[in-house]
């Protein structure tokens, strides 16, 4: 079992930062790609963001472990491998590899996921991290989660097993999820059930329905199952970066231009 400080070892490398390449301490969007590994739109949205001042680390979790879209596909698509709760140790680690950085403000974090992204990220949520093996982490440590200020969910995958269907949080940070009405992995109706009930735990959450499919901005979708939307693309990446700009008090774009 890996330890925090092992498991960003092994992710550190493919990890691409966005923004300000100083050594200030700036506010962090730490974006996780989804089952099908990574793809050119996180990219986009990361270069979005890096445009408010804020850095934004993209985290490819599938290439250090040396499995390519194929295996994706077959393997972490189907369930079979890394589920959410596994991979929810990633996102715990990275915490623990910006703070060693010293470059970010650990009080102005907004972690990012699209669908198994979002999964990971929302059964991290669930976890105390208060005994080793949470997370699959031997060293798990609460107090980076309890400091994240922000969640943005993009078609965050809900269904069967993701622990959110039947295990309250444990840590709320501010969410934003953006939902797809045509989503056939989960369901509109389901994901407007589960985040109620988030609400209802104290969580303080704002959705945002798109008449759209599941992974509506990766381009090569060109199905009616999943079908690219490059309109609907939009809007999700202004609403991050609207997002951003005010969980962490930046300028907005028409302030920057005038700037």
């Amino acid at each position: 079992m890996d330890t925090m400080a092992q498991r960003y070892a092994l992710l550190e490398p493919h990890i691409t930062v966005y923004g300000p390449q100083d050594e200030l301490v700036r506010p962090a969007v730490v974006m996780f790609h989804g089952c099908g590994g990574m793809r050119p739109h996180v990219h986009l949205y990361a270069q979005a963001v890096a445009l408010t001042g804020a850095r934004a680390y993209v985290v490819d979790s599938f290439t250090p472990r040396g499995w390519d879209r194929n295996f994706a596909v077959s393997l972490i698509c189907t369930g079979a491998v890394l589920q959410g709760y596994e991979r929810a140790g990633d996102v715990l680690s990275v915490l623990w590899g910006l703070k060693q950085s010293g470059r970010v403000d650990m009080d102005k974090v907004i972690l990012t996921g699209f669908s198994h992204g979002g999964w990971s990220i929302m059964d991290l949520m669930t976890s105390p991290l208060s005994t080793s093996g949470n997370v699959k982490i031997a060293d798990p440590d609460p107090a980076l989660v309890a400091r994240v200020k922000g969640l943005f969910l993009i078609y965050a995958y809900l269904n069967f097993p993701a622990r959110t269907n039947s295990v309250p949080w444990q840590f709320k940070p501010r969410t934003f999820a953006v939902l797809a009405k045509k989503d056939h992995l989960t369901p509109i109706k389901h994901a407007e059930k589960t985040f109620l009930k988030l609400q209802a735990q104290g969580v303080d959450v704002t959705t945002l329905q798109l008449d759209a499919t599941h992974a509506f901005d990766e381009e090569d979708n060109k199905g009616m199952v999943m079908r690219y939307d490059a309109d609907i693309m939009q809007t999700s990446l202004e609403t991050l970066l609207s997002f951003t700009t005010g969980l962490f008090d930046l300028p907005q774009a028409s302030e920057r231009a005038a700037g």
